[in-house]
């Protein structure tokens, strides 16, 4: 019987002759195990016809959730990952910890063993800013809102009043971003979850639209616009197909100019991390905005000069041909 409830939980419905094939008894016997399921409390419902079918409606009572050993341990590994994402960390502990307890012997000891033969290095694209938190009830509310086809109001970034259509979360960059439809525009856009702050009552219902694009790809785009907390806008002395092959495409927008240079326009979540992204492309580069960039890279310019200079006085040091230190172009 409880094979039988673990099929039935795998699976929208099943006739009655798959059933009794997966679990090597007869249909008679299928049958029999269903009417017991229904006394215990289960609701199965069924659809008379040949062979009949079955399926495990809503009821009153939580069935057990049924795990084969690789189910298991996939949910236990994937519970660990997820304790490491903002917000999440205590509802994803909890739920961990309520798996593991009452995992049997045998699985534990699997799961213990993935646990302790396994780590996993540091991300390559932490930055000095602290990983945004939303709260599981806020992407909840979105979810129901998507699912619905209902209207949100918010306020975004502090003070910006919106009431948006939404249509899709995308979790990327360790970022949650929500693809919405601005009813009055007609634009779509993508919206950073931590910077949006719900407000009660939501919007309205709407009849949904068709997207124009992949909704996906759209957030990955439009962040480099969009999404981050500083935006850059720099003219690159180099074409944009030469631009474009030495980015990732996610990390900004690229646009020729008539004289073969490109504009680059990207973002990051500090000037820092936007002056390390535009130092690793190689390229000379002039700034059009934030002035605050300009300012930052001043900074850093004054800071690898003083270390260049400490690096060429320092004892035992090779000297370059002519006893100078060699300039280095940055």
């Amino acid at each position: 019987m409880l094979e039988l409830l673990g099929l039935l939980q795998s699976r929208v419905d099943w006739t009655g002759p798959e059933l009794a094939a997966r679990l090597r008894v007869t249909d008679r016997t299928v049958r029999n195990d269903v009417a017991r399921l229904r006394e215990l409390g289960y609701p199965v419902d069924a659809v008379r016809g040949r062979g009949g079918r079955y399926r495990l409606g809503a009821g009153a009572k939580l069935p057990p959730l049924l795990l084969d050993d690789e189910e298991a341990v996939a949910v236990t590994v994937g519970l660990r990952t997820v304790t490491g994402v903002a917000g999440f960390e205590d509802s994803g502990g909890r739920a961990l910890s309520k798996l593991e307890h009452v995992l049997p012997d045998r699985l534990r000891r699997q799961v213990a063993a993935v646990r302790d033969a396994t780590t996993s290095g540091p991300v390559n694209t932490d930055s000095n800013v602290a990983d945004p938190e939303v709260a599981p009830a806020v992407l909840t509310e979105i979810a129901a809102a998507v699912r619905d086809r209902r209207g949100l109001r918010a306020f975004y970034r502090e003070d910006q009043r919106i009431e948006i259509e939404p249509y899709l979360v995308v979790g990327w960059q360790r970022r949650w971003y929500l693809v919405a439809r601005e009813p009055a525009s007609g634009t779509w856009s993508p919206y950073r979850v931590d910077w949006l702050r719900l407000r009660t009552p939501g919007g309205r219902p709407f009849p949904p639209q068709e997207p124009p694009f992949d909704l996906t790809e759209f957030v990955v785009r439009e962040v480099a616009r969009t999404g981050w907390a500083v935006h850059a806008r720099l003219v690159i002395d180099a074409p944009a197909e030469e631009v474009l092959a030495r980015i990732n495409p996610a990390v900004g927008t690229v646009e020729s100019l008539p004289d073969g240079r490109s504009v680059l326009v990207t973002g990051g979540d500090s000037l820092e991390v936007v002056a390390v992204w535009i130092s690793m492309l190689g390229l000379e580069f002039a700034v059009e905005r934030p002035a605050e960039l300009v300012d930052h890279l001043a900074v850093l310019r004054d800071r690898y000069t003083r270390a260049v200079s400490a690096s060429s006085a320092a004892p035992g040091r090779p000297q370059p041909e002519g006893g100078r230190a060699a300039n280095s172009r940055g």
